[in-house]
Order: C-alpha cells, then sequence, then structure tokens
C-alpha cells in the first residue's frame, strides 16, 4: 500500500506538537466530525501527518508518522462511532509554514486546508507535502 500524506490540526494549548516530541507518542483522537473521522479510518502505519497550529499561531509546525492505524475511541460513550491514531514525532520544521505562506503559494492552491479550514483532520497530496517541508526549511 502506498503512503499516504495527512495534515491534522490542534490547538496548541491543547496539544502542540512540542508537546508530542517530549511524549515521544500521543493518541490522536477527540476528533467529532464525519468528515475528518472518515480520513482517519484510512490511516495506515507509517503515512505522515503535518501538525498544523490552528488558532494564534496558524502554521504547519512539524512531521508526525502514524504509529498505529485507525482504532475504536477507548473513551467514548458510543463505541465504535469514533476513531483515533497513535503519532510520533518524525521532526519540526526548521521555520513554522505561516496559513499566509500556504496562501501565497500557487502550487498549495488545492490544498484542502485552504478550502475547508475547519476541517481537522485532511489529506494531503504528496506534491503539497513536500512544498510545505521545502517552505519549511
Amino acid at each position: 500500500m502506498a503512503k499516504k500524506y495527512w495534515l491534522l490540526k490542534t490547538e496548541p494549548a491543547t496539544y502542540s506538537f512540542t508537546t508530542l516530541q517530549k511524549e515521544k507518542r500521543t493518541t490522536w483522537n477527540g476528533v467529532r466530525n464525519f468528515q475528518a473521522r472518515n480520513f482517519l479510518k484510512e490511516f495506515q502505519v507509517g503515512d505522515l501527518a503535518l501538525i498544523y497550529h490552528s488558532g494564534k499561531e496558524k502554521a504547519v509546525m512539524g512531521v508526525a508518522e502514524i504509529a498505529r492505524a485507525g482504532y475504536p475511541e477507548v473513551d467514548n460513550t458510543m463505541p465504535g462511532e469514533w476513531i483515533q491514531v497513535d503519532l510520533t514525532p518524525k521532526r519540526a520544521l526548521a521555520i513554522p509554514v505561516t496559513l499566509a505562506q500556504l496562501k501565497a503559494e500557487k502550487t498549495l492552491a488545492k490544498l484542502l486546508l485552504l478550502k475547508q479550514s475547519r476541517l481537522s483532520v485532511m489529506p494531503v497530496t504528496h506534491a503539497e507535502f513536500k512544498q510545505i517541508l521545502k517552505i519549511g526549511g
């Protein structure tokens, strides 16, 4: 199966990329949007995810790897309804890539983040992933 690429949004006050680096692994849960949940079901071990800080920062901060594919949330009142995945940090970007930079880059015009900004889990193409890493040094 081909590796897939994702973007995961988080409020840094709730859970930041720096926290993921310190903890070395986390369970990514609490997603309560059906479209985002369906994307989580597609995650496979080895896929890569850009971690995007929403809120005031509005920037891609780093890259994480999927360590465990989607599985039912444990702390859930509706078993089987919601999905979680496990992540490990790969690396921080040398320079965070801001939302303004993403919008200004013509090759990223179709980036789902720019079209469905409220979605917290979304796919990115390999080309988009590489371009964001290039911008981030």
